[in-house]
């Protein structure tokens, strides 16, 4: 008995790095997409921020949406699926390389060549990543999150 629970915690620590993933990469492109917009467009911080984070959302939705379309789900239960998947794993690393950006300084006022730009992006979507599995792990070991969407494969 106590090895099988072991057995569901690492499966479950698994999907939720999985999970993570799927969502760091819609993430990763809509952050990267939106900076690099905003920035070439010359707006503010704030657009850019919004800009990212509206891309970032768009992205992670359309990825899992794909992918349960994919998997035979029709387009407004697919909608249903990503929205329930995605939402609060998207939030949280929205949250969190967003207020990473915003810490370090001359980060936003950085441009496109700047390393600056470059390195504080990727960073704060690799600790986005960090903090974000547990509480996909945490949603999954309760039915929720990408489980809805694991459940379906």
């Amino acid at each position: 008995m106590e090895h099988d629970a072991h057995m569901h915690h690492d499966s479950s620590w698994r999907t939720a790095v999985s999970a993570t993933l799927h969502c760091l990469t819609g993430c990763a492109i809509g952050e990267v997409l939106g900076m690099v917009l905003a920035t070439w467009w010359g707006w503010g911080n704030a657009a850019s921020i919004l800009l990212a984070i509206a891309l970032a959302f768009f992205f992670g939705y359309l990825l899992t949406f794909t992918s349960v379309r994919r998997h035979g789900l029709g387009p407004r239960d697919a909608v249903r699926a990503a929205i329930a998947a995605d939402t609060v794993s998207i939030l949280v690393m929205e949250l969190v390389d967003n207020g990473f950006v915003l810490a370090v300084p001359g980060a936003l006022d950085a441009g496109l060549a700047d390393a600056l730009f470059w390195t504080s992006l990727v960073a704060s979507l690799l600790i986005a990543f960090v903090v974000t599995v547990p509480v996909n792990r945490w949603m999954i070991g309760r039915g929720r999150g990408h489980a809805v969407v694991h459940a379906m494969h």
